[in-house]
């Protein structure tokens, strides 16, 4: 797909309240393949009960902050006020591997637009909005892993500066804080 020539959207990120979660869900179901936003559940392909729990729970537990018990925070990504997908930061343990920086931390994020969102730059402004949310709760590092095989992410990822590292299908980034 080629970037749009139009303006990007106004984006910002919305803590996922109870009547946010039901319509980022509707958006999910409608707009996006169950293995673009959930893990592999259930025994039946595509959106399932077990996906649509785990979607529900995810976020619930997330609701907390990155100092609650998930150690994560998601957000709702909106354009021009339209709820588009959703965007995390998760906490690092300090001993994982390729994550160590002195003085401060590595948080990892990732996202997920609605087919109907993709090329439009949101994705972009979205990272460079939870990057500074990454570099206000103190880390000095933002990671994220993908596919070999998702170009358009790993083109997000190098569009925001982050070094990528390719170990058999997974793609690592790493992008310096401060």
């Amino acid at each position: 797909m080629l970037p749009s020539t139009e303006p990007v959207p106004a984006v910002a990120l919305v803590d996922v309240t109870e009547p946010v979660l039901e319509r980022l869900l509707s958006v999910a179901l409608h707009d996006a393949d169950a293995e673009e936003v959930t893990p592999p559940l259930g025994t039946a392909e595509g959106w399932n009960t077990e996906r649509i729990s785990w979607f529900r729970d995810y976020h619930h537990a997330a609701a907390a902050g990155l100092d609650g018990p998930a150690r994560q925070k998601t957000w709702a990504i909106t354009a021009d006020g339209e709820l588009a997908g959703s965007i995390r930061l998760l906490r690092v343990p300090s001993d994982r591997p390729g994550t160590a920086v002195p003085g401060g931390g590595a948080l990892e994020t990732g996202l997920w637009l609605g087919r109907s969102f993709r090329g439009r730059g949101i994705g972009r402004e979205a990272l460079r909005l939870v990057k500074a949310e990454a570099a206000g709760a103190g880390a000095d590092l933002l990671v994220a892993e993908t596919t070999t095989g998702n170009g358009a992410a790993q083109a997000l990822l190098r569009s925001v500066g982050a070094e990528l590292a390719t170990d058999g299908h997974r793609v690592g980034a790493r992008l310096k804080l401060c």
